[in-house]
């Protein structure tokens, strides 16, 4: 028995080294290298993002001093006297985000719920992929319908609407944000197992109270997590303020009127309005930086939300 299981080794060992050239060997030799690379290429990407960024944010700073720049109201870098405060870009910015969240927020978990709790798997398997073809349409076909639907539809219930404003951008980025926060918040609800459902109407409850009372806090950290990928993804926004938003940098909250977001400051001066190696062309590295900063704390509080609050089946 002893000599059969020897015998049964050393051919195994042959065997492996006949194949030591094999394709299959030559593969999982090299498959760790390849992916290593694939994963390296990301973060020097990032490193070279963040280092442009600081250079020539650098040359913008050398001009501009941070009082103005995180002291004063105004923002003008093209008149002849330029201002450089960027509180009104960061006003516009956060003017569409709340608008945006506030159209997002209550209809995506409502999704969610409906998706989570209500629907049957058939209902589920067609409506979850129509709302996610929402999340693949580009932001500047959301941009004309901003424009040329929503922007007459609000002005006809909102008398002396201007043509640009706040509202109607802040509208359609809300909706753009829907199938995130409704993908996400429903992934977050359908993990939690069905025995604590089980549980929970077995003790009286009804659907609703266990949808609201049960799955909606076990599955919270996920909910909050999408809710400030939302808020991240709202504040990046670019083509739909831009089009729809007017290019009026003011520190007024007045969803009415015309607003200039970071993302909208950027996209004016990259199409030529300034030229290369001036203090204003520096100027959008500056307001990119600070965008940059946003999106980091944003996701970062999202990881941290998630960990904070995970809870384990």
């Amino acid at each position: 028995m002893n000599q059969s299981s020897n015998k049964s080794v050393r051919e195994l060992i042959q065997k492996n080294r006949q194949q030591k050239f094999s394709m299959k060997n030559i593969m999982e030799r090299f498959m760790p290298i390849v992916l290593f690379l694939c994963a390296f290429v990301s973060v020097v990407t990032t490193i070279g993002i963040i280092l442009t960024l600081v250079i020539e944010t650098e040359h913008f700073f050398e001009v501009v001093s941070f009082k103005e720049f995180f002291g004063s109201t105004s923002w003008y870098p093209l008149n002849s006297q330029p201002e450089y405060g960027i509180w009104p870009l960061v006003v516009g910015t956060l003017e569409i985000t709340v608008i945006a969240m506030l159209v997002a927020v209550p209809i995506g978990l409502t999704s969610a719920i409906y998706l989570s709790e209500y629907a049957s798997e058939r209902a589920r398997r067609v409506l979850k992929p129509i709302l996610e073809v929402l999340a693949g349409v580009p932001t500047i076909v959301f941009g004309f319908f901003a424009l040329t639907f929503v922007t007459p539809l609000l002005v006809k219930l909102i008398p002396g609407l201007a043509i640009y404003n706040a509202l109607s951008p802040g509208i359609v980025v809300g909706i753009m944000i829907i199938p995130m926060i409704a993908s996400i918040s429903e992934d977050a609800m359908s993990s939690v197992p069905k025995k604590i459902r089980d549980g929970a109407l077995a003790l009286g409850s009804t659907r609703l109270e266990v949808a609201l009372k049960v799955v909606v806090p076990a599955a919270l950290s996920g909910i909050i997590a999408s809710i400030v990928l939302g808020m991240s993804r709202a504040i990046g926004e670019t083509m739909i303020v831009t089009i729809a938003g007017g290019s009026n940098p003011t520190a007024a909250v007045n969803p009415l009127e015309p607003v200039q977001t970071m993302t909208a400051y950027i996209v004016q001066v990259a199409l030529g309005d300034a030229g290369y190696g001036t203090i204003e062309y520096y100027s959008i590295y500056a307001v990119g930086t600070l965008l940059f900063v946003f999106t980091l704390l944003m996701n970062l509080l999202a990881n941290w939300i998630t960990r904070r609050f995970r809870e384990e089946y």
